[in-house]
This record gives structure tokens, sequence and C-alpha cells, in this order.
């Protein structure tokens, strides 16, 4: 089957976005947690979450178009502090519930049953149910004029993980927390490792 550029043009606009967003394949899938500068905590599932360096520890994450209100983005901009949180089978259905559009002074934790945790520290709320969550502060937000989007771009200042969840060489065993990932709007993944395999070197 070849689907060719014309042919995405023309796909309704669902199927356009199922299409775009199942290509790359499965993606992490996290719970952004922010806070306004009202107090009101606000959770939001992303799944264009990338590590863009260890030097700093910087991870990017795009966020949509802002022609509409994006409480996400809006709390980011005004405190420079976010966390993200691994979605597990125990959390999925209530994140993805997080993905609906409730109203600016309502959490998405009070909707949904989930935990807000803190620590000191750091403005934005993590999420208790979810094994693995870390802190990030603002370093950059790249606009990509394509699209409309926004590349935004946070320095890792805390990371919470389970005390067995950690190797000495710095590797987390994130298959043995339940993280996911998923494709499209409305599909998740479990992950497990397959084979892992040591530095590669030219002979």
């Amino acid at each position: 089957m070849i689907i060719t550029a014309a042919d995405m043009a023309n796909m309704e606009k669902l199927e356009r976005v199922q299409f775009a967003t199942t290509l790359p394949g499965p993606k992490p899938i996290c719970l952004v947690g922010t806070r306004s500068l009202a107090g009101v905590t606000n959770l939001a599932p992303f799944s264009s979450i990338t590590h863009l360096g260890s030097y700093p520890l910087l991870i990017g994450m795009v966020t949509r178009p802002d022609v509409v209100e994006r409480n996400t983005l809006q709390n980011i901009l005004d405190t420079k502090s976010w966390t993200l949180n691994h979605v597990t089978s125990q959390t999925v259905e209530q994140a993805h519930q997080c993905s609906a559009r409730y109203p600016t002074d309502v959490s998405e934790f009070d909707a949904t049953g989930l935990t807000e945790l803190s620590h000191e520290g750091v403005i934005a709320p993590f999420v208790k149910e979810c094994p693995i969550r870390y802190a990030l502060s603002l370093a950059d937000i790249i606009d990509i004029p394509a699209n409309g989007t926004k590349l935004i771009i946070g320095e890792v200042q805390l990371a919470d993980i389970p005390d067995d969840s950690y190797a000495a060489d710095g590797t987390i065993s994130i298959s043995e927390h339940d993280s996911l990932a998923s494709t499209a709007l409305d599909t998740y993944f479990t992950i497990s490792e397959h084979a892992r395999l040591p530095y590669a070197k030219a002979p």
C-alpha cells in the first residue's frame, strides 16, 4: 500500500492524526504535571517526549499549536516548572481521561482521582501513582514555523524513581515498573526488554 502526500492531505482530520501519530511507532507516554499561577494543578498526557542531551540533562516535548487555550503550555510559560510521570497499566485509563478538555479551574487530579505528590523546591505536582517521575525547569522554547507547534526544552532538576529500578551503570528499569508507550490518540503498549547489546565499536 502506497500512501502519498496527496493522499494524506485528503484524509479526514482524525484519520490523518491517527496515521501521523502511529507512523513513527510507539513512543513514551507521560502525564505532564503543571500548576497555574492561581495554584490550580493540571495533568495532560504527552507522547512527544525525547532525550536531547545528558549534560545538562535535557528533555524535549512538542506541544500543539496554541490557537486555542493550552493550559499546560501556559503554566510552563508562567512557572517555568513541570513534571513528567510515566503512565502505567494501573494509571492508563485515568491518564487517557486527562486528555479531555476540562475548564481551567478544574484540576485533572480531582477529575480522575489521581493523587498529587510534592517535592520541596518543585512548583509543579508529581503523580503519586506513577512510579517513575521527574521534574524539569524551562530551558528554552523553540517555535516550529512549519506547523505552528513548539518544542519545549526542559532541564531535569530531580528524578524520583524506585530504589530497585536503578542500576550502577545508570540504567533505569522502565519495563519492570510497567511504563507504557503509545501511538495515535488512543492506543497503548506494554514495554518488554528484547536485548541489551554491548557498546558498538568499529573493528
